[in-house]
């Protein structure tokens, strides 16, 4: 029995639109060969929808997430932003207020290593061949919505404030330790509970719920130390849990492994509706050159199917094919690694005719 698929579709900024497309391609490729009825909007976000209405995340598009069953999202981010340091309304609020409102507590976002891409990652074989964890990174808490935030009157003073509540933290890590308990039952906890009396929060809490899971293996590592530990041995990792500031730079850290940061694709999990896209952000050098990757975006329409809607045989079928397109040298330049690149339309149908075919 096929099931209805309704999501809601919001390309973004930069390169969002291109990448966006080639997934929404893929996704109606799936739905027709398993027979679900997908139907879907398309909603404004970012810099674009700032242009167009005044704000980031405009109230219709808001609704438009809460209706639907899934939200398949490219990116946000315009440097005219960026180069502004004074824009009282910036195009990450947009962000930010769509992660708060549709509840978007956990960030997941799969490392892995793709055999053909192995040479093409910047760290030796050896070390990045069959890594597999995954990062879970707490999304709605912490310095990014922390208040008092601001400047002084003067300009010259600048403050953030980091504050995490233990319901907070207690969601998230539950959520690693049942992603731990269906993988190699290990979880490190990421924090800086030496400096941070947040970190010391985040490592008492830990301590108490890792009782409760018996099963599985539990390490506490600082987040400089994970940094450079991730680099020399990420096949030691499993389940990586951290708070928002820290898995932000960790898990862009990480896409060195995979060889490409237009590799990673994650899944934003929630109260409300969930939220899937490429963590590599707008690249706003690259928009309407057709030469962004969108296998990542492509992969988070594969964690659509398997989180949102528990369709793992879809899943699979859109990893296989992205994993064939990679051995078949069908990629874009960032991994071309000097042999011929293909544009982002070129890739996006090559992995929508393997679909239809297989």
């Amino acid at each position: 029995m096929g099931k209805n698929i309704n999501i809601a579709v919001l390309p973004g900024d930069g390169i969002g639109p291109e990448i966006i497309d080639q997934a929404l391609k893929v996704t109606e490729a799936v739905c027709n060969k398993f027979h679900h009825d997908l139907t879907y909007e398309f909603g404004i976000v970012g810099a674009c929808a700032i242009d167009e209405v005044g704000e980031p995340y405009p109230k219709a598009t808001h609704e438009l997430c809460m209706q639907s069953d899934a939200v398949l999202f490219g990116a946000i981010g315009n440097p005219k932003y960026d180069n502004d340091p004074s824009a009282k309304v910036r195009p990450e609020q947009g962000l930010l207020k769509m992660r708060k409102e549709l509840g978007l507590y956990a960030n997941i976002r799969p490392v892995t290593t793709f055999p053909s891409l192995v040479k093409k990652s910047p760290l030796r074989a050896e070390l990045v061949d069959g890594a597999d964890f995954i990062c879970i990174r707490e999304l709605t808490g912490g310095i990014y919505f922390g208040r008092p935030q601001g400047r002084s009157e003067d300009g010259n003073t600048a403050y953030d404030t980091c504050i995490y509540t233990r319901e907070e933290i207690e969601r998230i890590i539950h959520l690693a330790y049942r992603f731990a308990s269906q993988r190699r039952k290990k979880v490190t906890m990421v924090d800086k509970a030496n400096i941070l009396a947040t970190s010391r929060l985040w490592r008492q809490i830990t301590q108490e719920i890792s009782t409760q899971y018996p099963n599985v293996e539990t390490e506490y590592m600082f987040v400089d130390n994970a940094a450079m530990r991730i680099i020399q041995s990420p096949k030691n990792f499993d389940v990586v849990v951290t708070e928002n500031l820290f898995g932000d730079i960790l898990t862009d850290e990480a896409s060195v492994i995979t060889g490409s940061l237009g590799m990673l694709p994650s899944a934003s999990i929630g109260v409300h509706t969930s939220l899937f896209e490429p963590i590599h952000g707008s690249y706003p050098q690259a928009a309407g050159k057709n030469i962004a990757n969108p296998l990542a975006a492509i992969l988070s329409a594969a964690l659509m199917f398997e989180y949102a809607f528990e369709l793992k045989e879809e899943g699979a079928l859109i990893r296989q094919a992205v994993s064939a397109s990679i051995e078949a040298g069908i990629v874009t330049e960032d991994i071309a690694n000097g042999q011929k690149a293909y544009k982002t339309s070129e890739v996006g149908q090559w992995v929508l005719n393997y679909i239809e075919k297989n």
